[in-house]
């Protein structure tokens, strides 16, 4: 008898029919011996829906709103999900974050899982029930409800299977695995059956929407195997578990592009210990994220620095004002945005022992008159900012020439 934790996302629950096919391949696995636990999103559309109701109301809804006005539609999915198990024949309980105490901190819209108390999904399970958890909620200390950012229901069936010691973790989405490349791009990316945890946490923080970034850290963390699989087969998915030898024989394992950062550049800012500190200090302070940074000094007289650095673009608009406050204050002379940008990242375990595989990227773009703007790099990970239009010439290009479509 396994413990299995299975994650629903928003078009696997998006109509009623899709909620009865829930149910019913809950009750196969547990007629097949198994415990089961349920993480549910909800219904497809729904929250877009609620966060546009907000809109109508004032253009900067509270954030602590936000949170109990979001997390209701993941209410409605895990009871519609929990009554179609029993219409089924099956026994099952529905449990809302603060029903299972998923402690988080208090950053409203954001938050971050501190501790999850098993008891409520223990009692359920040992009276034969399938419990079905409401995914991107948790409460924090005060009692207030909150949630846990877009693709939470990833972290939270991730962070449960960790809490309750689960067998696996099993992701259902509306594709069947993870891919070489988003397949819509690239028609010859091909699934992927098996990718390490460093692996898809690089393609997941660089784009790649498989899989939430804060669940595959986790995973990797609690050793929890996730399996990623469609809801609409019952075709074997991609396995994310530890680093295998054999993982190794691919050179770069995934591609992926993202258009939601925006580049920020800041010129003349003083050239002296501390100036880069101050600024990043600031951002870090508004719970912004900073990806690629790149630094230019230009020595004369008074040597001063051009920092180029990308962020989010759906927070560039709140940050604004204090980057050029900071920067100001740092002696800047000017500040620029540009939000017509992408990155686009190679992946690859093999790279650790393989040379000269940032050249061939290089190569390969420039052969198709793509320029970088900034590059950053890691053990496992190049990415090259481009303007946005080339985003998708780059991904097929990359892909051709490293050679990781179906026929190679």
């Amino acid at each position: 008898m396994a413990l299995v934790v299975q994650k629903y996302g928003g078009t696997s629950v998006g109509s009623i029919e899709r909620i009865r096919n829930v149910a019913r391949r809950a009750l196969a696995t547990q007629r097949e011996g198994h415990r089961v636990v349920l993480v549910v999103s909800a219904m497809s559309g729904e929250t877009n829906r609620l966060l546009a109701l907000a809109q109508e109301i004032t253009r900067v809804p509270d954030a602590r709103e936000m949170d109990a006005l979001a997390s209701t539609g993941e209410q409605v999915s895990s009871a519609l999900v929990a009554m179609a198990v029993q219409a089924e024949g099956g026994k099952a309980r529905s449990l809302l974050g603060h029903q299972v105490r998923v402690r988080t901190d208090g950053a409203f819209t954001k938050a971050r899982i501190q501790t999850i108390e098993d008891a409520a999904i223990f009692e359920a399970l040992n009276l034969g029930e399938i419990v079905v958890v409401a995914g991107f909620q948790g409460v924090d200390e005060a009692g207030n409800i909150t949630t846990l950012g877009r693709g939470g229901s990833d972290t939270s069936a991730v962070a449960i299977a960790a809490a309750i010691r689960a067998d696996v973790c099993d992701i259902f989405t509306d594709v069947d695995g993870v891919y070489t490349t988003d397949p819509n791009v690239c028609p010859s990316a091909r699934k992927i059956e098996r990718i390490s945890f460093e692996e898809m946490l690089e393609l997941a923080s660089l784009g790649a929407k498989v899989l939430q970034i804060r669940s595959v850290e986790i995973a990797m963390k609690y050793d929890v195997p996730v399996h990623v699989r469609s809801s609409f087969n019952n075709e074997p998915g991609t396995i994310v578990s530890k680093e295998d030898v054999s993982l190794e024989g691919m050179v770069v394992t995934g591609i992926a592009s993202d258009k939601s950062e925006a580049r920020v550049h800041v010129v003349g800012i003083h050239d002296r210990p501390g100036a880069a500190a101050e600024l990043f200090e600031r951002i870090a302070e508004k719970n912004i994220s900073v990806d690629m940074i790149v630094q230019n000094v230009i020595t004369d007289a008074n040597p001063v620095a051009a920092i180029t650095f990308t962020m989010p673009k759906n927070d560039l608009a709140r940050a604004k004002a204090w980057i050029e406050e900071t920067a100001r204050g740092l002696g800047a002379s000017q500040i620029r945005y540009d939000e017509d940008v992408a990155k686009v990242s190679i992946v690859g375990l093999g790279m650790r022992s393989h040379a000269g595989v940032a050249a061939q990227m290089f190569r390969i773009l420039a052969q198709e008159g793509i320029n970088i703007q900034a590059i950053s790099t890691s053990e496992i990970k190049i990415s090259c900012l481009v303007a946005a239009k080339y985003a998708e010439l780059a991904v097929r290009s990359l892909h051709d020439g490293f050679r990781m479509g179906k026929s190679d």
